[in-house]
């Protein structure tokens, strides 16, 4: 990268030095990879950490990435620290703010470590060169006869010290070095070790602050009462019947013994009911009477949708598919002289992201400008959309970003927030805003649901001689795209179109099949529900020629590869092939994606019964994964990553199910919305492979395999096939 694309030196008041690193706009792209109206795609753009040396010798790096649980408030400032050469233990960590020169302060899509890691250290790097070029002006000695190690920068002939704070203000007056040497991975001090997380001491001392932490001095509580079908509110599709505009409180009377109301009016959402805490509006909002009509909001309307009647849909189109997403050789030769065709369709649900902590957001308008307190996975997103409501510049909002108590994705969206700002401008206060864990489950975006059917052709060596895919679903691109996509621009088919496998023909087509829910992105978007119908498949192919799963997928991937080796790790741990008592059975699954590749095996005890394609009962004893993420940061935090990424694929894959019935979604909360639960948990055991290869992704990586190998597992366990998603539904 040259000089201007990736470091900035500016002197901080005289007093110090500040280093930010720059990187080119199209990591400064929004999370779906798409440049939005705006963007600059010439410009550069510039991420956090920002490094500030102080002339005390404070060290601080800021963080532009969102913590949600996962790790980076860590884990990237270890990459800083590397090449800085601090000591790790005195580096202070303050989260970023929404900012115009951080570049892509979106978190999603692991994304995080993998676009800042180069960057991140040459900013880290050029500091430390600077800071020793700056010692060997004043100490009068060659810069090779000085070196730099935990925070001071050392003679080599006299054994002087020179602490980074009495270097800042002199380092910060230098030429920016055009270039700079990055240490050998075998001089890592930092990374590569698993090193205690940073956020763990304020949370265990409470004192981290969520979003539903936040207490400003004058401020008030709202909830918003919702209409009772899916839809835009009082300025899209629904409105209250007697209502126009801004309506008093009085023409809304409170039930008898409802407290601490300030005041109620229509917002574009609905009834905003404001208070003096949040339990009391919430009360109230249940309470409040407000008889909803129809209005014609334009596109899709929810009113009369059924989900049922969607998938049914997807049937339907299957067979007569949109187009080609992506080909490869020729199939039909193949199918047409073959008369042992393996075929199977699967299917998987709307899922609701449901993170622990609920949707909530701070926010007060005074004085022309905005500022706003938020858990949000995409600040400067949620700064452009208040700015536009408000009608202000953007250089007029400021986002402070807390901590998260959980995002999947949920967070990248910005409704809750400009929600809040909506109620702030009405108010004149600063204004908390708190979803129900109601409001989000029925109000809420979603994962979308798909069908997938599936054709192949084995050879008599068990190659495979052809592959079929094709697969009908909602498309979150679709949505929000000006101009209609053509089939090989289909999001549905992520998770279909790389293999790791030989397959010398292959054809994916698809078809698309809106609803009146808003699909989002969610913890691996379609990889949470692709590679369950590929990878189920495969063991199908395997199994329809007593092919040992294992042994097949290993067969058809190259010899020496990255992903190879990782499978045979992953048997070799979990002890594939050993004699399991009656009732338990392996499954097996693979997953490649976000530069990093993972396969994993379930051990299940399963019982087959009175279901048509599902076993009875399923209790997961374990699961064995193995991960090659590239160079890894810190093992412990991809260890948490994975273990985390199959609860919650579990959770999903066994119980997780969105329904609508007349336009309203039919489940609520965590009762008919459940989670794994602590013993419903296995023991999971991860393993990863140790290499210098390019950073990868995690976050998402342990959900790809997760769902097949349960399936196969079961299978395995029992000899049902579960083909729908989740396993245990009777719906």
């Amino acid at each position: 990268m040259k000089r201007r694309d990736f470091i900035k030196i500016v002197g901080l008041s005289g007093s110090g030095l500040v280093l930010g690193s720059f990187i080119p706009a199209v990591f400064a792209k929004g999370n779906d990879g798409i440049l939005e109206p705006g963007d600059d795609p010439k410009g550069i753009f510039k991420p956090g950490p920002f490094i500030q040396i102080s002339s005390s010798g404070e060290v601080t790096i800021f963080m532009a990435k969102t913590e949600m649980g996962q790790g980076v408030y860590t884990a990237l400032p270890m990459i800083v620290a590397e090449e800085l050469e601090v000591d790790w233990e005195k580096i202070n960590i303050v989260q970023a703010d929404a900012g115009f020169d951080y570049g892509n302060q979106t978190t999603g899509g692991s994304t995080s470590i993998r676009q800042s890691y180069d960057p991140l250290r040459k900013a880290g790097a050029t500091a430390r060169v600077m800071l020793v070029t700056a010692a060997a002006a004043m100490l009068k000695e060659s810069v090779s006869d000085i070196y730099a190690e935990l925070g001071f920068v050392i003679s080599r002939k006299t054994g002087k010290k020179l602490g980074y704070g009495e270097l800042a203000v002199e380092a910060a007056k230098l030429p920016v070095p055009t270039d700079v040497p990055l240490k050998d991975p075998k001089d890592f001090k930092v990374i590569g070790k698993s090193l205690k997380r940073k956020d763990t001491p304020p949370k265990l001392y409470g004192e981290a602050v969520y979003g539903i932490d936040v207490r400003l001095p004058g401020m008030v509580y709202a909830a918003v009462k919702r209409p009772p079908v899916y839809g835009k509110g009082i300025s899209g599709e629904w409105r209250v019947a007697s209502g126009e505009g801004s309506v008093p409180v009085t023409r809304y009377p409170l039930p008898e013994g409802v407290s601490g109301v300030i005041d109620v009016f229509e917002i574009s959402t609905g009834l905003a009911v404001t208070g003096k805490s949040t339990w009391q509006v919430f009360n109230a909002a249940e309470k409040l009477k407000a008889e909803w009509m129809s209005t014609d909001g334009g596109g899709l309307k929810a009113e009369g949708f059924n989900s049922a009647d969607a998938v049914k849909l997807a049937y339907e189109k299957i067979d007569k598919p949109d187009g080609i997403i992506k080909e490869q050789g020729n199939i039909v030769p193949v199918f047409e002289a073959s008369s042992d065709v393996v075929m199977a369709i699967y299917e998987v649900p709307f899922l609701s992201h449901s993170p622990m902590e609920p949707m909530n957001c701070t926010a007060e308008v005074k004085d022309g400008k905005c500022e706003i307190w938020a858990p949000t996975q995409s600040p400067q997103r949620l700064r452009k959309d208040a700015a536009k409501l408000l009608g202000i510049d953007e250089k007029d909002v400021t986002v402070h970003v807390t901590f998260l108590g959980g995002g999947f994705g949920r967070r990248l969206s910005s409704d809750f927030g400009v929600e809040a700002v909506e109620i702030a401008r009405k108010t004149g206060a600063p204004v908390k805003v708190t979803w129900t864990r109601e409001d989000d489950t029925k109000h809420g975006i979603f994962r979308p649901f798909g069908v997938y059917a599936l054709r192949g052709v084995l050879g008599k060596k068990g190659t495979i001689e052809a592959l079929q895919h094709r697969i009908a679903g909602q498309s979150i691109r679709a949505q929000w795209s000006k101009e209609p996509l053509k089939p090989e621009q289909y999001d549905i088919a992520a998770g279909s179109t790389e293999f790791p496998y030989e397959i010398k023909n292959f054809r994916i087509e698809g078809a698309l099949v809106q609803t009146p829910l808003v699909a989002a992105a969610y913890r691996a978007v379609y990889h949470t529900q692709v590679p369950f119908a590929v990878e189920s498949f495969i063991d199908e192919l395997a199994h329809s020629k007593k092919i040992d799963p294992f042994k097949f997928r290993q067969n058809l991937m190259k010899p020496g590869s990255r992903e190879r080796a990782v499978l045979e790790l992953a048997a070799e741990k979990a002890g594939w092939g050993k004699t399991l008592p009656k009732g338990q059975g392996m499954g097996i699954a693979f997953f490649q994606g976000y530069d990093s590749y993972c396969a994993q095996i379930a051990l299940v005890k399963a019982e087959g019964g009175g279901l048509k394609d599902e076993p009875v009962s399923v209790k997961v004893l374990k699961y064995v994964a193995v991960i090659d993420c590239g160079l890894v940061i810190n093992p412990d935090t991809v260890k948490a990553q994975m273990e985390g990424a199959i609860i919650f694929a579990l959770s999903a894959a066994m119980k997780g199910k969105i329904t609508v019935k007349n336009g309203a979604v039919e489940q609520s909360n965590y009762d008919d919305y459940p989670i794994i639960s602590f013993d419903e948990s296995p023991d999971i055991e991860t393993h990863i492979m140790e290499n210098t290869f390019k950073v990868g992704g995690v976050g998402e990586v342990g959900i790809g395999a997760c769902p097949a190998a349960l399936a196969n597992a079961i299978y395995a366990a029992c000899g049902k096939r579960p083909r729908k998603l989740p396993v245990l539904s009777r719906g």
